[in-house]
Formats: C-alpha cells, structure tokens, sequence
C-alpha cells in the first residue's frame, strides 16, 4: 500500500487513518508545526519516528484507550496515594517532564523517539495551551510525571517517566481521576503496553477508536495552563 507524501503547504491535510498500512503508518514527511499537530490528533494520528528518519505519521489498529471509568488502581499504590508521598501538580515543568521522559530507555529500542525536534514541538503545543504536563513531586524535587494533549473531551498520552517508585503512577491514575471529573471520555494511550493494562485499557478496533474520538471533539477543549486551582474544578 503506498505511503502518503505530507504536504508543507497545507498542514491541515491528511489521509484518512483508514489508510494506514499494517504497522500503522499513514503518513511521512511533512513537519511539526502546532497546526500540523493538532490536525494529526483530531484525525486519530500521531508522530512517532527515531532520530535520523523522516517523521511518521501512524494511526494503529487497534488503538490502546483507557476510560477513566475503568480506571484500576491497586491497593499498594492506593496506599502510597493516601499517605500523600507525592504531591501532584499540573504545568509546572512542562519541559523538564518530556526531557526526562526522552531519557526513559525502552526495551528492545535503540535511543529515543522523543528528539530534540519533538520536544520543542510539544514545548511550542504547551505554550499554546493544548499540551500538558502531570507531576509527582516529594520534598521539592521532581521525581516523575507524563505528558500528553487535550483536544475536546480526550486526553492523547504521549510519555511518562519515574525517578522514584510509583511517582509516575501515582501522578497517572491522579490525572485520570481529574479527567473524569471533568468529563473527559477516554485516555489514548497508542499501543498497549503491560504496565497500562494493569490500569485498565484495552485495545479497541480503529472504528471504534475513531468515532469516539469524533464524539470527544464535540466538547470544548481545557486551553491554557492547567492550575492546580483549575485542576481541582469538577
């Protein structure tokens, strides 16, 4: 199946994820300027590509998605959250979060998918507003989180990192709690992985992942920093 070319004329162009190949790549080339970006997640696409390679575009089937419904945290982690270990904050550290996570190593991968070219990307997307960053904190220090964006009622999770135990879960299940609360409908989390299972996502068809998608993108979206003023609104 051949692979669509990006224009750099028009960022708001993309293939219907529909036409993905069968490891998920629907697109190639092109940059990643913040319209580009939020164009890709309104369609179910993201970037995703190693240092040196042209960008990729990919929109797997199936997708891996949480809802904060069938949000499951275990009793020792449940422990940790009510003896406060971490403080949870909200857009305090933006860059140092992705910056740590690109330092995250992966099994079975060589380096790391978060480049220097993604990072001031998602730096210029929370600057805008739609990017987000989630803390765990302990005597002043930061010691894990993750990152993501917003569009309407669903959150894209992008990367998260722990310098301590469970700091990067505690903040993880924290943000899933506040975005049922705020009526977000799932959390895209692109391709399963063990450790998010355990929280409770499973994998839905493309379809299905789609039309949710198309549902969360009729609410308006949470721009703009997220306070921890505003993070404690329901």
């Amino acid at each position: 199946m051949p692979i669509y070319l990006l224009s750099d004329e028009h960022p708001e162009l993309f293939p219907p994820p529909e036409r993905a190949d069968t490891s998920g790549v629907v697109a190639v080339g092109g940059d990643l300027r913040p319209e580009r970006l939020l164009a890709a997640y309104a369609r179910g696409i993201f970037p995703w590509y190693s240092e040196g390679d042209p960008i990729l575009w990919h929109s797997p089937d199936p997708r891996f998605v949480l809802t904060p419904d069938a949000l499951h945290a275990g009793r020792s982690l449940r422990k940790t959250m009510a003896r406060g270990v971490y403080e949870v904050r909200y857009d305090t550290a933006f860059r140092r979060v992705i910056t740590e996570c690109s330092r995250v190593p992966r099994p079975g991968q060589a380096g790391t998918w978060i480049t220097e070219e993604m990072m001031e990307a998602y730096v210029t997307l929370h600057e805008a507003g739609f990017a987000h960053s989630v803390e765990a904190w302990a005597q002043g220090e930061l010691k894990g989180g993750l990152y993501g964006v917003s569009l309407g009622a669903a959150f894209f999770g992008e990367s998260m990192f722990a310098l301590a135990p469970d700091a990067s879960k505690v903040a993880f299940v924290t943000s899933a709690e506040r975005f049922q609360g705020w009526g977000f409908q799932f959390i895209d989390c692109q391709v399963e992985t063990e450790h998010l299972a355990r929280f409770g996502a499973e994998n839905w068809p493309r379809r299905r992942f789609l039309a949710a998608l198309a549902r969360a993108l009729k609410e308006p979206t949470r721009r703009g920093k997220w306070t921890e003023a505003a993070a404690r609104e329901t």
